[in-house]
């Protein structure tokens, strides 16, 4: 279903802005090696450039522009401070993008990516993350967290870096059963692909979306989705649908 059908509004640069965000992604990595190596102190690996945060921040701009002109007050959205959440296993959770409006908590983000050259640990370390904090806040939902809120929505946003590492196919051990056969021989972008699209049909989140570009490309060209049923537009079309409803206007 469309914007139109939907009555609902997307910025006109829609499009524009997602390569802005893509560009602006790997600027700021850039930026944050950069100054950190100048301090003589790394962190080990690529860590020098994910420890410093905001990266996805271009993202989270196309998503706040986004609520503003469906009539979401600024004060209703949440990035870099008040973004935490009672969770059930744990205290809190920092989400990366929160709506709670007239004390009713509409909608919480995950805004998470992936660059080279471990994609291995890491792929398993993002499935375990978004599985595990999914689970702990609608646990946390089911036993009263968020008062008499109807059912949060829920989105997990993903970039992955676009590389022959990513892309080319890699194997599985099998020791003592097969494992499904979407995952044999297939690259960690078809992995991210098919664990968002899961993470979906699961109902841990209600709408997810997955990207790709290449490294160091900072006007944003190489901005990619692979997979139509993980667009960024229908992820935000969806969001918007839900804020309309949980702000009455549905």
């Amino acid at each position: 279903m469309s914007e139109h059908e939907l009555n609902i509004r997307l910025p006109v640069d829609f499009d524009d802005l997602l390569q802005a965000a893509t560009g602006f992604f790997w600027r700021t990595r850039e930026a944050q090696a950069t100054a950190q190596g100048a301090t003589g102190v790394r962190d080990r690996g690529m860590r020098s450039a994910v420890t410093g945060g905001k990266q996805m921040d271009g993202f989270a701009e196309l998503i706040t522009r986004s609520l503003g002109l469906n009539g979401v007050p600024p004060d209703a959205i949440f990035q870099r401070a008040g973004i935490e959440l009672p969770g059930y296993f744990r205290p809190t959770k920092q989400w990366d993008l929160l709506v709670v409006y007239d004390g009713t908590l509409i909608a919480a983000l995950e805004l998470k990516s992936q660059v080279g050259p471990s994609f291995g640990n890491n792929f398993n370390n993002r499935a375990e993350e978004a599985i595990g904090s999914a689970t702990d806040i609608w646990t946390a939902y089911r036993e009263g967290a968020f008062g008499t809120s109807r059912r949060p929505w829920l989105g997990y946003l993903f970039m992955l870096e676009e590389t022959a590492r990513s892309t080319l196919p890699v194997g599985t051990k099998e020791p003592h059963f097969p494992v499904f056969p979407v995952f044999k021989n297939a690259s960690y972008a078809v992995r991210y692909e098919e664990m968002c699209r899961r993470l979906v049909r699961e109902h841990l989140y209600t709408e997810a979306a997955f990207c790709m570009s290449e490294r160091g490309d900072v006007l944003g060209r190489s901005f990619r989705e692979p997979a139509s049923d993980l667009s960024v537009r229908s992820f935000v079309l969806s969001l918007l649908a839900a804020i309309r409803i949980g702000m009455g206007k549905g």
